[in-house]
Parts: structure tokens; C-alpha cells; sequence
């Protein structure tokens, strides 16, 4: 029996991309939710050194599979900064999720891309004009909508949350040089392997050991992070950024679910506005970025071109 040709294709890269990203995105939200559920009982800073340490140890089938030398790069020193910023990203928004509603947490953190826009600027010299400027005040404006002040306190946990968005955005820029050599699994495998070591150190301040049920969180936790990770990233280097973004943003609706239903948590109409309103600007932001390049990359193309003739030219008048 053969199936009608429509059937049998297969799907574009990135329809393939946008899937994979939803599907980090359910990882993504469990992952905050068992984070949440393990908080009650171990320090945040301990959980960081757990889902590193378990997280590696599943990535070994793949490093066996592929050998050490999926590990070989000559951007070691780039990947050890992109550890850091890592390490500071999870302690942050760890010790966020002990003591913020998941909802609130999920909707702050989406000002990293905002962040990252600002840290391309300054790390990267990248141009930033009035269009961009515009929508990166509206976005923290939507930070605003959801933090009300005078309204309501602004909270350790909400500063927390505000810190990880930083730290994650420096860790976005981070990653972007490094995609355009490097494996996105063997970077997800540097990272769990540099930030275990990383984070044991402060996580031996607090420590005590976790219960039975516990451990099989913490190992659930380290598995669900490698799964959720590699499909990120490898997501990003299938399609364009402007296109993946939106589909980054169902992380809310995830993860707020699984705080209704495991934690009672109800999401208030602020959060939802506020979050739509940072995911909108991110997405424009991501959108100028990505015409800039393209109008920088035709330029080029066209400057090439024109080199030869423009030097016939000069001859012609000569």
C-alpha cells in the first residue's frame, strides 16, 4: 500500500525547529515545577549542583556514543564563561522559584531576551536605534505591569528572577558566538561537566542530604534539564531566531498549568498582560535584528559585486 505523496514528506526545518522547541518548552516547565517541589526540602544552591551532576550523567550514552572528540574545541575559554554565566543564571532562578509563584517567575524571566539585546549592544558593538530602543522600554514596561509597584511589594524573589534574566541574557550572547562553530550537544555536555565542579563549591555550605524521594527528583531534574537543553539548542541552530520566539513563550501556559494543578498557584490577569507584552517586544526586537542582518548581508553581497566594476570604472576614466 502506498501512501498519498502529501503524506510521506517530511516537515521543513523549521516547522521540525518550532516542534523541538515546544517540546524543551514542556521540559522547561517541569523542570520549574519539580524545582519547586525540591526546594521544600534541599537549598537551591544544592539543587544547582544535582541537576548539573545528574544532568551530565545523562549525556554519558551520547558521549560514549560519539567519543571524546565530540568534545574537542578551541573555544574552551568561551565555553568556561558561558559555564559562569550559567551557574549564576540557575543559583538566581532556583532561589527565585523556592519563593515565587512559577507563573511570575516564568513571565519575569522572559525579559532575557530584552537584556540580551542590550548586552549585544555593549558586548558585541552591535547598532542599536530608535525602533529598537522603543520596543526594548515597552518590554520593561511589561516587567512593570507585572511587578506593580505601589501596588504590590517587589520581593527578594522577584530581584532573583530579574538577576537570572541577566545573567541567562550574557549567557544567551555567549551561546550565539559559540553555535556558529560548536555542537549543540557537545555544549550542553560542557556545561553540565564545568558547572558541577562550578556549583559544589557553595552548595557545601548548605548541604544536607536529601531524602529517598528526593534523590529520584534530583535524578528526574538532571534528565529532564539534558532533554530540555539539547532540544533548545539545537532548535536555534535549525531556524532564524525571529521565527522560533513566539513559540519560546508557551513555556507560560506550561508551566502555569503545572502550578495550578501540583501547587495551587492561579496566575492573575497581570502576569498574563504584563508577559504579553515582553514577549511582543522581544519578538520585535529579535525581528528588527534579524532584517539588519539580512540588509547588512545584502549590502555585502552587493558591495562584492560591485568591486570589479567599480575598478573598470575608474579605468574607463582615466
Amino acid at each position: 500500500m502506498r501512501f498519498p505523496r502529501a503524506l510521506t514528506i517530511s516537515p521543513s526545518p523549521p516547522v521540525k525547529a518550532a516542534g523541538l522547541l515546544i517540546f524543551a518548552c514542556v521540559f522547561f516547565a517541569s523542570m520549574n515545577a519539580i524545582i519547586r517541589h525540591v526546594s521544600t526540602e534541599v537549598d537551591p544552591l544544592e539543587i544547582v549542583f544535582f541537576r548539573n551532576l545528574f544532568g551530565f550523567l545523562a549525556m554519558m550514552p551520547w558521549l560514549m556514543s560519539h567519543g571524546l572528540s565530540a568534545m574537542k574545541t578551541e573555544r574552551f575559554g568561551m565555553i568556561l564563561l558561558r559555564s559562569f554565566w550559567g551557574f549564576l543564571a540557575m543559583a538566581t532562578w532556583f532561589s527565585a522559584l523556592a519563593i515565587v509563584p512559577l507563573s511570575n517567575a516564568v513571565a519575569l524571566s522572559f525579559t532575557a531576551p530584552l537584556f540580551a539585546a542590550i548586552a549585544a549592544v555593549v558586548i558585541l558593538k552591535e547598532v542599536i536605534r530608535v525602533r529598537r530602543i522603543t520596543a526594548l522600554v515597552i518590554g520593561f514596561l511589561g516587567t512593570l505591569v507585572i511587578l506593580r509597584p505601589g501596588v504590590d511589594s517587589i520581593g527578594e524573589g522577584e530581584l532573583l528572577v530579574i538577576a537570572s534574566a541577566v545573567t541567562m541574557a550574557l549567557s544567551i550572547v555567549t551561546m550565539k558566538l559559540l553555535t556558529r562553530t560548536e555542537d549543540s550537544a557537545s555544549l550542553v555536555a560542557w556545561q553540565t561537566l564545568l558547572i558541577t565542579p562550578i556549583s559544589l563549591v557553595p552548595a557545601l555550605f548548605v548541604w544536607s542530604w536529601p531524602s529517598p524521594e528526593m534523590w529520584i527528583w534530583l535524578i528526574v531534574l538532571g534528565i529532564f534539564a539534558s532533554i530540555a537543553h539539547v532540544a533548545f539548542t539545537h532548535a536555534f541552530s535549525m531556524a532564524d531566531t525571529t521565527y522560533l520566539m513566539p513559540f519560546d513563550y508557551t513555556r507560560l501556559p506550561f508551566v502555569a498549568l503545572l502550578g495550578w494543578i501540583f501547587f495551587g498557584e492561579v496566575t492573575d490577569i497581570w502576569t498574563w498582560v504584563g508577559a504579553a507584552i515582553i514577549a511582543a517586544s522581544s519578538v520585535y526586537v529579535a525581528h528588527r535584528e534579524a532584517r539588519i542582518r539580512a540588509q547588512r548581508a545584502t549590502s555585502g553581497a552587493a558591495a562584492s559585486a560591485a568591486g570589479p566594476l567599480s575598478e573598470t570604472q575608474r579605468g574607463d576614466k582615466t
